[in-house]
């Protein structure tokens, strides 16, 4: 099993930052990618970014350039780097454990981006 815990999450004005953190524990052991999906109301859970164990990264076309996704294997911690925030980046924020054909996911932690 893997527990993952987000935080960072709150409130801030558009172009603000934030940083999110997803530390894993459990038998961390095999974890491959770590992922980021948030869901705002009334819309579908969406891929925000994703990164292996070697470091290769990927995101959305919509976060592209302003968010930055990294990870500390040492710490099994992952962090989501966000910048200039917008108001459609409100939404709740999860992060996902991919290890062999099984999926881990966190409680989420809000971010609210309003003037």
């Amino acid at each position: 099993q893997v527990q993952l815990v987000e935080s960072g999450g709150g409130l801030v004005q558009p172009g603000g930052s934030l940083r999110l953190s997803c530390s894993a524990s459990g038998i961390i052991f095999g974890i491959n990618d770590m992922t980021w999906y948030r869901q705002a109301p009334g819309k579908q859970r969406e891929l925000v970014a994703s990164i292996t164990r070697f470091g290769s990264t990927n995101y959305a076309d919509s976060v592209k350039g302003r968010f930055t996704i990294s990870r500390d294997n040492a710490k099994d911690t992952v962090y989501l780097q966000m910048n200039s925030l917008k108001i459609e980046d409100t939404g709740v924020y999860y992060c996902n454990a991919a290890k062999g054909n099984a999926d881990y996911w966190g409680q989420g932690t809000q971010v609210t981006v309003s003037s």
